[in-house]
Protein backbone atom coordinates (compact mmCIF):
# COMPACT_ATOMS: atom_id res chain seq x y z
CA UNK A 1 0.00 0.00 0.00
CA UNK A 2 1.18 3.60 -0.80
CA UNK A 3 2.77 5.39 2.36
CA UNK A 4 1.78 8.79 0.26
CA UNK A 5 -0.67 11.04 2.18
CA UNK A 6 -3.62 12.12 0.09
CA UNK A 7 -6.27 14.47 0.34
CA UNK A 8 -9.95 15.13 -1.87
CA UNK A 9 -13.10 17.13 -0.96
CA UNK A 10 -15.21 14.36 0.68
CA UNK A 11 -18.25 16.00 0.17
CA UNK A 12 -20.34 16.55 -2.88
CA UNK A 13 -20.44 19.75 -4.88
CA UNK A 14 -22.38 22.49 -4.64
CA UNK A 15 -23.53 25.14 -1.81
CA UNK A 16 -23.90 23.77 1.58
CA UNK A 17 -23.60 24.35 5.27
CA UNK A 18 -20.35 22.33 5.80
CA UNK A 19 -17.65 20.75 3.56
CA UNK A 20 -15.16 18.10 4.41
CA UNK A 21 -11.21 18.08 3.33
CA UNK A 22 -10.23 14.44 4.07
CA UNK A 23 -6.76 14.00 4.51
CA UNK A 24 -4.85 10.21 5.13
CA UNK A 25 -2.09 8.95 5.64
CA UNK A 26 1.46 8.82 7.80
CA UNK A 27 2.52 12.76 7.46
CA UNK A 28 -1.69 13.53 7.58
CA UNK A 29 -1.01 15.52 11.27
CA UNK A 30 2.19 16.90 10.18
CA UNK A 31 0.52 18.33 6.67
CA UNK A 32 -2.41 19.76 8.19
CA UNK A 33 -1.04 21.45 11.17
CA UNK A 34 0.81 23.77 8.22
CA UNK A 35 -2.65 24.81 7.03
CA UNK A 36 -4.76 24.57 10.72
CA UNK A 37 -4.51 26.75 13.77
CA UNK A 38 -5.87 25.23 16.80
CA UNK A 39 -7.73 28.34 18.80
CA UNK A 40 -6.45 26.32 22.45
CA UNK A 41 -2.39 26.56 20.24
CA UNK A 42 -1.81 22.86 20.68
CA UNK A 43 -1.08 21.26 17.38
CA UNK A 44 -3.04 18.47 15.74
CA UNK A 45 0.12 16.37 16.51
CA UNK A 46 -0.12 16.86 19.77
CA UNK A 47 -4.01 15.61 20.03
CA UNK A 48 -5.41 12.43 21.03
CA UNK A 49 -7.51 10.88 18.77
CA UNK A 50 -11.35 10.79 18.35
CA UNK A 51 -10.98 14.40 19.05
CA UNK A 52 -12.61 17.70 17.20
CA UNK A 53 -10.71 21.06 17.40
CA UNK A 54 -11.70 23.63 16.89
CA UNK A 55 -9.76 26.72 14.89
CA UNK A 56 -8.92 28.06 11.74
CA UNK A 57 -7.43 27.84 8.24
CA UNK A 58 -4.48 30.20 7.44
CA UNK A 59 -2.99 30.68 4.10
CA UNK A 60 0.20 31.12 2.97
CA UNK A 61 0.40 34.53 4.27
CA UNK A 62 -1.26 34.02 7.71
CA UNK A 63 -4.17 34.92 6.66
CA UNK A 64 -7.61 33.73 7.81
CA UNK A 65 -9.55 31.76 5.09
CA UNK A 66 -12.17 30.27 7.03
CA UNK A 67 -13.22 28.95 10.22
CA UNK A 68 -13.07 25.53 10.56
CA UNK A 69 -13.15 21.93 13.10
CA UNK A 70 -10.38 19.71 12.73
CA UNK A 71 -11.21 15.84 13.09
CA UNK A 72 -8.57 13.53 14.46
CA UNK A 73 -8.36 10.20 14.16
CA UNK A 74 -5.30 8.03 14.68
CA UNK A 75 -4.47 5.03 13.37
CA UNK A 76 -5.92 2.37 13.23
CA UNK A 77 -9.17 3.53 14.51
CA UNK A 78 -9.92 5.58 11.62
CA UNK A 79 -11.35 4.60 8.19
CA UNK A 80 -8.45 3.62 6.07
CA UNK A 81 -6.55 2.75 9.15
CA UNK A 82 -4.29 5.66 9.15
CA UNK A 83 -3.86 8.24 10.56
CA UNK A 84 -6.85 10.85 9.10
CA UNK A 85 -7.76 14.17 9.69
CA UNK A 86 -10.77 15.92 8.39
CA UNK A 87 -11.46 19.37 8.33
CA UNK A 88 -14.69 20.43 8.23
CA UNK A 89 -15.17 24.09 6.60
CA UNK A 90 -17.84 26.05 5.32
CA UNK A 91 -19.17 24.27 2.39
CA UNK A 92 -18.66 26.73 -0.30
CA UNK A 93 -16.75 25.19 -3.25
CA UNK A 94 -14.43 27.88 -3.21
CA UNK A 95 -13.37 27.97 -0.21
CA UNK A 96 -13.08 23.95 0.07
CA UNK A 97 -10.90 24.13 -3.49
CA UNK A 98 -8.85 27.20 -1.98
CA UNK A 99 -8.06 24.93 1.42
CA UNK A 100 -7.63 21.73 -0.95
CA UNK A 101 -5.35 23.70 -2.37
CA UNK A 102 -3.21 24.92 0.32
CA UNK A 103 -3.48 20.85 1.89
CA UNK A 104 -1.70 19.41 -1.32
CA UNK A 105 0.60 22.34 -1.48
CA UNK A 106 2.46 21.30 1.65
CA UNK A 107 2.54 17.97 1.05
CA UNK A 108 -0.69 15.89 0.50
CA UNK A 109 -1.34 14.48 -3.27
CA UNK A 110 -4.37 14.70 -4.72
CA UNK A 111 -6.32 10.91 -3.79
CA UNK A 112 -7.04 9.20 -6.93
CA UNK A 113 -10.75 7.92 -7.31
CA UNK A 114 -11.67 5.69 -4.66
CA UNK A 115 -8.44 5.78 -2.59
CA UNK A 116 -9.46 5.94 0.91
CA UNK A 117 -12.06 2.77 0.47
CA UNK A 118 -8.85 1.26 -1.77
CA UNK A 119 -7.08 1.83 1.35
CA UNK A 120 -9.89 0.66 3.90
CA UNK A 121 -9.49 -2.82 1.70
CA UNK A 122 -5.91 -2.86 1.56
CA UNK A 123 -5.53 -2.49 5.32
CA UNK A 124 -7.75 -5.20 6.50
CA UNK A 125 -10.57 -3.23 7.06
CA UNK A 126 -13.28 -3.84 4.99
CA UNK A 127 -13.37 -6.90 1.74
CA UNK A 128 -13.44 -5.99 -1.69
CA UNK A 129 -17.92 -7.01 -1.41
CA UNK A 130 -17.89 -4.73 2.14
CA UNK A 131 -15.61 -1.79 -0.19
CA UNK A 132 -17.99 -1.85 -3.17
CA UNK A 133 -20.77 -2.09 -0.94
CA UNK A 134 -19.75 2.07 0.38
CA UNK A 135 -20.76 3.25 -2.83
CA UNK A 136 -24.06 1.52 -2.90
CA UNK A 137 -25.05 2.88 0.64
CA UNK A 138 -23.89 6.74 -0.86
CA UNK A 139 -26.10 5.58 -3.85
CA UNK A 140 -29.06 4.32 -2.50
CA UNK A 141 -32.40 5.55 -3.45
CA UNK A 142 -34.85 4.47 -1.32
CA UNK A 143 -34.68 2.81 1.89
CA UNK A 144 -34.99 -0.66 0.45
CA UNK A 145 -31.50 -0.35 -1.18
CA UNK A 146 -29.83 1.47 1.81
CA UNK A 147 -30.86 -1.53 3.82
CA UNK A 148 -29.36 -4.30 1.80
CA UNK A 149 -26.57 -1.59 1.20
CA UNK A 150 -25.45 -1.48 4.58
CA UNK A 151 -26.29 -5.18 5.26
CA UNK A 152 -23.11 -5.75 2.68
CA UNK A 153 -21.49 -2.98 4.38
CA UNK A 154 -21.60 -5.05 7.57
CA UNK A 155 -20.55 -8.27 5.97
CA UNK A 156 -23.51 -10.44 5.79
CA UNK A 157 -22.91 -11.51 1.89
CA UNK A 158 -19.63 -11.72 2.75
CA UNK A 159 -20.15 -14.11 5.50
CA UNK A 160 -21.70 -16.13 3.20
CA UNK A 161 -19.10 -16.91 0.55
CA UNK A 162 -16.25 -16.90 3.22
CA UNK A 163 -19.05 -19.78 4.51
CA UNK A 164 -18.88 -21.41 1.36
CA UNK A 165 -15.10 -20.61 1.03
CA UNK A 166 -14.33 -22.60 4.49
CA UNK A 167 -16.30 -25.53 3.25
CA UNK A 168 -14.36 -26.41 0.16
CA UNK A 169 -10.89 -25.19 2.22
CA UNK A 170 -12.12 -27.99 4.43
CA UNK A 171 -13.19 -30.70 1.62
CA UNK A 172 -10.23 -29.91 -0.16
CA UNK A 173 -7.84 -30.48 3.30
CA UNK A 174 -9.94 -33.89 3.26
CA UNK A 175 -9.33 -34.98 0.02
CA UNK A 176 -5.16 -34.42 0.15
CA UNK A 177 -5.57 -36.38 3.25
CA UNK A 178 -6.81 -39.01 1.91
CA UNK A 179 -4.24 -38.83 -1.14
CA UNK A 180 -1.16 -38.61 1.42
CA UNK A 181 -1.91 -41.36 3.34
CA UNK A 182 -4.08 -44.13 1.31
CA UNK A 183 -2.83 -46.58 3.77
CA UNK A 184 -5.81 -45.01 6.33
CA UNK A 185 -8.13 -46.48 3.62
CA UNK A 186 -10.73 -43.11 3.87
CA UNK A 187 -10.68 -41.96 0.44
CA UNK A 188 -13.94 -43.56 -0.71
CA UNK A 189 -15.19 -42.16 2.87
CA UNK A 190 -14.20 -38.58 1.71
CA UNK A 191 -15.53 -38.92 -1.51
CA UNK A 192 -18.54 -39.62 -0.31
CA UNK A 193 -18.70 -36.64 1.90
CA UNK A 194 -16.96 -34.31 -0.84
CA UNK A 195 -20.43 -35.14 -2.34
CA UNK A 196 -22.37 -34.23 -0.16
CA UNK A 197 -20.39 -30.92 0.72
CA UNK A 198 -20.42 -29.83 -2.90
CA UNK A 199 -24.30 -30.15 -3.27
CA UNK A 200 -24.70 -28.57 -0.42
CA UNK A 201 -22.59 -25.30 -1.96
CA UNK A 202 -24.38 -25.17 -5.48
CA UNK A 203 -27.75 -25.02 -3.50
CA UNK A 204 -26.66 -22.20 -1.25
CA UNK A 205 -25.47 -20.28 -4.56
CA UNK A 206 -28.51 -20.66 -6.69
CA UNK A 207 -30.05 -18.96 -3.69
CA UNK A 208 -27.77 -15.94 -3.70
CA UNK A 209 -28.40 -16.01 -7.42
CA UNK A 210 -31.61 -15.99 -7.56
CA UNK A 211 -31.58 -12.50 -5.70
CA UNK A 212 -29.19 -10.84 -8.27
CA UNK A 213 -32.23 -9.66 -10.17
CA UNK A 214 -33.91 -7.90 -7.37
CA UNK A 215 -30.43 -7.17 -6.18
CA UNK A 216 -29.25 -5.43 -9.39
CA UNK A 217 -32.81 -3.33 -9.66
CA UNK A 218 -32.42 -1.84 -5.81
CA UNK A 219 -28.96 -1.17 -6.71
CA UNK A 220 -29.57 0.49 -10.75
CA UNK A 221 -33.10 0.98 -10.47
CA UNK A 222 -35.65 -0.50 -12.90
CA UNK A 223 -35.83 1.58 -16.01
CA UNK A 224 -39.83 2.02 -16.53
CA UNK A 225 -41.45 3.70 -19.67
CA UNK A 226 -44.88 5.25 -18.95
CA UNK A 227 -46.74 4.59 -22.78
CA UNK A 228 -49.79 5.93 -24.30
CA UNK A 229 -51.90 7.86 -26.42
CA UNK A 230 -51.90 11.73 -26.17
CA UNK A 231 -53.92 12.73 -23.14
CA UNK A 232 -54.25 9.65 -21.30
CA UNK A 233 -52.97 11.19 -18.08
CA UNK A 234 -49.02 9.58 -18.64
CA UNK A 235 -47.71 13.12 -17.18
CA UNK A 236 -49.67 13.13 -14.41
CA UNK A 237 -49.31 9.66 -13.54
CA UNK A 238 -45.52 10.25 -13.31
CA UNK A 239 -46.52 13.31 -10.93
CA UNK A 240 -48.28 10.97 -8.74
CA UNK A 241 -45.68 9.09 -8.35
CA UNK A 242 -43.50 11.44 -7.98
CA UNK A 243 -45.78 13.33 -5.56
CA UNK A 244 -44.33 16.48 -7.65
CA UNK A 245 -45.47 18.57 -9.86
CA UNK A 246 -42.40 17.67 -12.39
CA UNK A 247 -44.34 17.51 -15.99
CA UNK A 248 -46.27 19.94 -17.06
CA UNK A 249 -50.35 18.97 -17.49
CA UNK A 250 -52.89 20.67 -19.33
CA UNK A 251 -55.67 19.36 -21.67
CA UNK A 252 -54.24 19.81 -25.03
CA UNK A 253 -53.13 16.98 -26.74
CA UNK A 254 -49.04 16.68 -27.61
CA UNK A 255 -48.03 18.42 -24.40
CA UNK A 256 -45.48 16.30 -23.98
CA UNK A 257 -43.33 16.20 -26.68
CA UNK A 258 -39.92 15.03 -25.26
CA UNK A 259 -38.81 12.85 -22.32
CA UNK A 260 -38.65 13.17 -19.05
CA UNK A 261 -36.68 10.71 -16.70
CA UNK A 262 -36.96 11.07 -12.75
CA UNK A 263 -36.24 8.39 -10.18
CA UNK A 264 -39.06 7.53 -7.19
CA UNK A 265 -39.68 5.31 -4.54
CA UNK A 266 -42.30 3.00 -5.21
CA UNK A 267 -42.73 0.33 -2.28
CA UNK A 268 -38.94 0.10 -1.79
CA UNK A 269 -38.24 0.26 -5.74
CA UNK A 270 -35.94 2.52 -6.80
CA UNK A 271 -38.63 3.61 -10.15
CA UNK A 272 -36.46 5.04 -12.93
CA UNK A 273 -39.37 6.39 -14.52
CA UNK A 274 -39.55 7.82 -18.47
CA UNK A 275 -42.80 10.00 -19.52
CA UNK A 276 -42.70 9.84 -22.89
CA UNK A 277 -44.37 11.32 -26.13
CA UNK A 278 -48.12 10.78 -26.76
CA UNK A 279 -47.89 8.16 -29.61
CA UNK A 280 -50.15 9.20 -32.59
CA UNK A 281 -49.78 10.43 -35.98
CA UNK A 282 -47.47 13.10 -35.16
CA UNK A 283 -48.66 16.38 -37.12
CA UNK A 284 -44.64 17.87 -36.85
CA UNK A 285 -41.34 17.30 -36.76
CA UNK A 286 -40.63 18.04 -33.43
CA UNK A 287 -43.53 15.96 -31.98
CA UNK A 288 -42.09 13.20 -34.71
CA UNK A 289 -39.22 12.89 -32.72
CA UNK A 290 -40.76 12.62 -29.88
CA UNK A 291 -42.89 9.59 -30.80
CA UNK A 292 -40.38 7.73 -31.85
CA UNK A 293 -38.20 8.21 -29.18
CA UNK A 294 -41.18 6.89 -27.31
CA UNK A 295 -41.58 3.34 -29.45
CA UNK A 296 -37.52 2.98 -28.33
CA UNK A 297 -37.89 3.70 -24.73
CA UNK A 298 -41.17 1.11 -24.97
CA UNK A 299 -38.60 -1.37 -26.89
CA UNK A 300 -35.86 -0.74 -24.15
CA UNK A 301 -37.10 -0.42 -20.56
CA UNK A 302 -37.09 -3.25 -18.23
CA UNK A 303 -40.81 -2.26 -17.19
CA UNK A 304 -43.86 -0.70 -19.33
CA UNK A 305 -46.59 1.02 -17.72
CA UNK A 306 -49.12 1.13 -21.13
CA UNK A 307 -51.24 4.01 -19.90
CA UNK A 308 -55.25 4.20 -21.66
CA UNK A 309 -58.18 5.92 -21.18
CA UNK A 310 -60.73 3.83 -19.49
CA UNK A 311 -63.72 5.98 -19.97
CA UNK A 312 -63.50 6.00 -23.67
CA UNK A 313 -63.81 2.91 -26.05
CA UNK A 314 -60.29 1.41 -27.16
CA UNK A 315 -58.86 3.18 -30.67
CA UNK A 316 -56.78 1.39 -33.46
CA UNK A 317 -54.44 4.45 -31.31
CA UNK A 318 -55.27 2.23 -28.32
CA UNK A 319 -54.75 -1.16 -30.23
CA UNK A 320 -51.02 0.24 -31.70
CA UNK A 321 -49.98 0.38 -28.06
CA UNK A 322 -50.80 -2.69 -26.66
CA UNK A 323 -49.02 -4.07 -29.85
CA UNK A 324 -46.15 -2.29 -28.58
CA UNK A 325 -45.63 -3.90 -25.28
CA UNK A 326 -45.79 -7.56 -27.04
CA UNK A 327 -42.87 -9.52 -25.57
CA UNK A 328 -41.88 -7.00 -22.65
CA UNK A 329 -42.45 -7.02 -19.00
CA UNK A 330 -45.52 -4.72 -18.62
CA UNK A 331 -48.31 -3.55 -16.78
CA UNK A 332 -51.74 -2.65 -18.17
CA UNK A 333 -53.28 1.14 -16.43
CA UNK A 334 -57.03 1.91 -17.41
CA UNK A 335 -56.74 5.18 -16.13
CA UNK A 336 -59.70 8.13 -15.33
CA UNK A 337 -61.42 5.14 -13.15
CA UNK A 338 -63.27 8.44 -11.25
CA UNK A 339 -65.06 8.90 -14.49
CA UNK A 340 -66.78 5.87 -15.12
CA UNK A 341 -65.43 1.91 -16.77
CA UNK A 342 -65.90 1.78 -20.71
CA UNK A 343 -63.05 -0.37 -21.10
CA UNK A 344 -62.82 -3.65 -19.32
CA UNK A 345 -60.12 -5.80 -18.63
CA UNK A 346 -61.75 -8.41 -20.68
CA UNK A 347 -62.03 -5.91 -23.44
CA UNK A 348 -58.05 -5.54 -23.02
CA UNK A 349 -57.47 -9.55 -22.44
CA UNK A 350 -59.31 -9.86 -25.79
CA UNK A 351 -57.16 -7.70 -27.68
CA UNK A 352 -54.13 -8.83 -26.15
CA UNK A 353 -55.10 -12.33 -27.23
CA UNK A 354 -54.68 -11.14 -30.98
CA UNK A 355 -51.24 -11.15 -30.04
CA UNK A 356 -48.27 -14.29 -29.73
CA UNK A 357 -47.91 -13.02 -26.43
CA UNK A 358 -46.03 -14.50 -24.00
CA UNK A 359 -48.06 -13.37 -20.90
CA UNK A 360 -51.84 -14.52 -20.06
CA UNK A 361 -54.86 -12.40 -18.78
CA UNK A 362 -56.44 -12.48 -15.32
CA UNK A 363 -60.05 -13.55 -13.81
CA UNK A 364 -60.21 -16.50 -16.19
CA UNK A 365 -59.83 -14.32 -19.34
CA UNK A 366 -58.60 -16.56 -22.80
CA UNK A 367 -54.99 -17.95 -22.14
CA UNK A 368 -52.62 -16.06 -24.41
CA UNK A 369 -49.40 -18.39 -25.94
CA UNK A 370 -46.15 -17.67 -24.49
CA UNK A 371 -44.01 -16.24 -26.95
CA UNK A 372 -41.19 -18.17 -27.80
CA UNK A 373 -37.29 -16.21 -27.64
CA UNK A 374 -38.28 -13.83 -25.33
CA UNK A 375 -34.85 -11.78 -24.27
CA UNK A 376 -36.33 -11.42 -21.10
CA UNK A 377 -35.12 -13.72 -18.57
CA UNK A 378 -37.35 -12.56 -15.61
CA UNK A 379 -40.93 -12.38 -17.87
CA UNK A 380 -43.79 -13.09 -15.45
CA UNK A 381 -46.51 -15.26 -16.03
CA UNK A 382 -49.47 -12.64 -15.83
CA UNK A 383 -50.41 -9.09 -17.57
CA UNK A 384 -51.41 -7.08 -14.51
CA UNK A 385 -54.80 -4.88 -15.85
CA UNK A 386 -55.36 -2.11 -13.17
CA UNK A 387 -58.11 0.59 -12.99
CA UNK A 388 -56.38 3.44 -11.32
CA UNK A 389 -57.05 7.38 -11.06
CA UNK A 390 -54.44 9.61 -11.35
CA UNK A 391 -56.69 12.11 -9.85
CA UNK A 392 -57.76 10.88 -6.79
CA UNK A 393 -55.36 7.98 -6.71
CA UNK A 394 -57.13 4.85 -6.91
CA UNK A 395 -56.02 1.63 -7.77
CA UNK A 396 -52.21 3.05 -6.79
CA UNK A 397 -51.35 0.51 -4.02
CA UNK A 398 -52.69 -2.59 -6.60
CA UNK A 399 -49.83 -0.94 -8.75
CA UNK A 400 -47.31 -0.43 -5.35
CA UNK A 401 -47.72 -4.54 -5.33
CA UNK A 402 -47.97 -5.15 -9.22
CA UNK A 403 -44.53 -3.09 -9.48
CA UNK A 404 -42.71 -4.74 -6.19
CA UNK A 405 -43.36 -8.17 -7.25
CA UNK A 406 -42.05 -7.57 -10.37
CA UNK A 407 -39.00 -6.28 -8.99
CA UNK A 408 -38.75 -9.72 -6.82
CA UNK A 409 -39.31 -7.51 -3.47
CA UNK A 410 -41.03 -9.44 -0.36
CA UNK A 411 -42.28 -8.91 2.26
CA UNK A 412 -39.68 -10.63 3.95
CA UNK A 413 -36.50 -9.65 2.62
CA UNK A 414 -33.19 -12.04 1.98
CA UNK A 415 -30.27 -10.42 3.99
CA UNK A 416 -27.96 -10.85 1.10
CA UNK A 417 -28.22 -10.07 -2.67
CA UNK A 418 -25.99 -10.56 -5.02
CA UNK A 419 -26.22 -6.41 -6.73
CA UNK A 420 -23.45 -6.26 -9.15
CA UNK A 421 -23.36 -8.20 -12.23
CA UNK A 422 -19.26 -9.26 -11.79
CA UNK A 423 -20.49 -11.18 -8.55
CA UNK A 424 -23.16 -12.91 -10.09
CA UNK A 425 -20.72 -14.39 -12.76
CA UNK A 426 -18.07 -15.29 -10.65
CA UNK A 427 -20.60 -17.11 -8.58
CA UNK A 428 -21.26 -19.02 -11.68
CA UNK A 429 -18.32 -19.51 -12.67
CA UNK A 430 -17.68 -21.25 -8.86
CA UNK A 431 -21.13 -22.89 -9.50
CA UNK A 432 -19.52 -24.46 -12.60
CA UNK A 433 -16.09 -25.93 -11.15
CA UNK A 434 -18.43 -27.47 -8.20
CA UNK A 435 -20.76 -28.83 -11.31
CA UNK A 436 -17.31 -30.40 -13.10
CA UNK A 437 -16.15 -31.72 -9.52
CA UNK A 438 -19.47 -33.55 -8.96
CA UNK A 439 -19.00 -34.90 -12.75
CA UNK A 440 -15.34 -35.94 -12.18
CA UNK A 441 -16.75 -37.67 -9.06
CA UNK A 442 -19.27 -39.45 -11.07
CA UNK A 443 -16.75 -40.50 -13.69
CA UNK A 444 -14.77 -42.35 -10.72
CA UNK A 445 -11.60 -39.90 -11.02
CA UNK A 446 -9.28 -40.22 -8.40
CA UNK A 447 -8.81 -37.20 -5.56
CA UNK A 448 -6.48 -35.56 -7.40
CA UNK A 449 -8.57 -34.30 -10.06
CA UNK A 450 -11.94 -33.76 -7.44
CA UNK A 451 -9.30 -31.20 -5.54
CA UNK A 452 -8.49 -29.52 -8.71
CA UNK A 453 -12.42 -28.14 -9.34
CA UNK A 454 -12.77 -27.59 -5.68
CA UNK A 455 -9.58 -25.25 -5.65
CA UNK A 456 -11.01 -23.34 -8.57
CA UNK A 457 -14.39 -22.94 -7.17
CA UNK A 458 -12.42 -21.46 -3.90
CA UNK A 459 -10.43 -19.32 -6.13
CA UNK A 460 -13.85 -17.90 -7.74
CA UNK A 461 -15.34 -17.17 -4.65
CA UNK A 462 -12.28 -15.88 -3.27
CA UNK A 463 -12.47 -12.88 -6.35
CA UNK A 464 -15.64 -12.03 -4.70
CA UNK A 465 -14.27 -11.09 -0.92
CA UNK A 466 -10.88 -9.93 -2.89
CA UNK A 467 -9.03 -12.92 -0.98
CA UNK A 468 -7.62 -14.03 -4.26
CA UNK A 469 -8.19 -11.17 -7.25
CA UNK A 470 -5.10 -9.52 -8.91
CA UNK A 471 -4.37 -6.33 -8.45
CA UNK A 472 -5.42 -5.02 -11.70
CA UNK A 473 -8.91 -5.95 -11.29
CA UNK A 474 -8.96 -3.95 -7.46
CA UNK A 475 -7.39 -0.97 -9.27
CA UNK A 476 -10.18 -1.36 -11.97
CA UNK A 477 -13.37 -1.60 -9.44
CA UNK A 478 -11.87 1.24 -7.30
CA UNK A 479 -11.80 3.33 -10.39
CA UNK A 480 -15.57 3.28 -10.56
CA UNK A 481 -15.96 5.31 -7.12
CA UNK A 482 -15.90 9.00 -6.97
CA UNK A 483 -12.69 11.12 -5.81
CA UNK A 484 -12.71 11.81 -2.08
CA UNK A 485 -14.59 7.94 -1.27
Amino acid sequence: MSSDTIAAIATAPGAAGIGIIRVSGAEALAVSDRVFAAASGTPLAKTPGGRAVYGRIIGDAAETIDEAIALVMRAPHSYTREDVVELQCHGGSTVLRRVLGLVLAHGARLAERGEFTKRAFLSGRLDLSQAQAVMDVVSARTDRALSVAESHLAGHFSGRIQAMRDRCLAMIAHLEAAIDFPEDDIDDVAIDEVERGVTDIRADIRKLLATAHTGRILRDGLLTAIIGKPNVGKSSLLNALLREDRAIVTDIPGTTRDSIEETADIGGVPLRIIDTAGIREATDAVERIGVEKARDYASCAALVLALFDGSQPLTDEDREILSLIEGRQAIVLLNKADLGEVVTKKEICSAISSLPHWGRCPEGAERVAPQRGSRLDDAIDNIPILSISTKDERGFDELTTAITRIAGITETPEESYVSGERDAALLRAADDHLRAALETIGKGLSADFISIDLRSAWEKLGEITGETVGEDIIDEIFSRFCIGK
